[in-house]
């Protein structure tokens, strides 16, 4: 996406994230319905302080998100890119 390189299923420390560029630091994930219990909703959380110590940021979305919605979807991590790249050059 805007040519910068995705790779799926990236494994990060002791994690593996849906999606990472490295060259944004940028994590993006998906939550299905197994992310929306209180257990897991704190472990994500945790999993995801533990990675931004290390200078990793991210973008969540939810599979309902990609399925109804993936142009918009696409869109936001397209403004999120053009917001932050300019951080990082």
């Amino acid at each position: 996406m805007l040519d910068y390189d995705f790779h799926h299923q990236k494994p990060l420390d002791q994690y593996v994230v849906d999606f990472f560029c490295n060259e944004l630091m940028l994590a993006i994930e998906v939550d299905g319905e197994q992310h929306f219990s209180e257990e897991q909703i704190r472990r994500d959380k945790a999993r995801q302080a533990t990675l931004e110590r290390i200078g990793i940021r991210f973008l969540r979305f939810t599979n309902e998100d990609v399925k109804r919605n993936i142009q918009g979807v696409l869109a936001k991590i397209e403004e999120w890119i053009l917001s932050n790249s300019k951080k990082i050059d």
